[in-house]
């Protein structure tokens, strides 16, 4: 059983979308159930400005992929890197044991856009 903010975002998922000049990008996948979350983001002064997402798989992931977009929108790359997968999943109010390895997709493709980031600008 979901949330009503898991389905909420599972429905109508915020910041969903590509950014073309992205200053980092990160994917990430799951062979288990499939699924695979893209995450871009802009950075300016240490700051993430703008973040998106596209995400194929279950509700789950598409929700996970959408608060976390909202989660660290605003933050600076240091403090979102510090969102972790239980952070995810209690800005949904929970997941179920099943969908636990979701939220860990959300938090690594987040991860993986910083790593990004920092690779490119040294």
């Amino acid at each position: 059983m979901y949330s009503e903010k898991v389905m909420d975002h599972f429905q109508n998922p915020r910041n969903v979308g590509e950014i073309a000049d992205a200053s980092g990008i990160g994917e990430v996948g799951n062979a288990r159930c499939g699924d695979i979350m893209k995450i871009w983001i802009k950075v300016e002064d240490n700051v993430i400005t703008d973040i998106r997402f596209k995400t194929f798989g279950c509700g789950a992931a598409i929700a996970t992929s959408s608060i976390i977009t909202e989660m660290a929108m605003g933050k600076t790359l240091d403090e979102a890197e510090q969102i972790t997968n239980k952070a995810v999943a209690e800005a949904l109010d929970g997941l179920p044991p099943v969908k636990m390895h979701c939220s860990n997709l959300a938090a690594d493709a987040l991860r993986e856009a910083i790593a990004d980031y920092r690779k490119r600008n040294g």
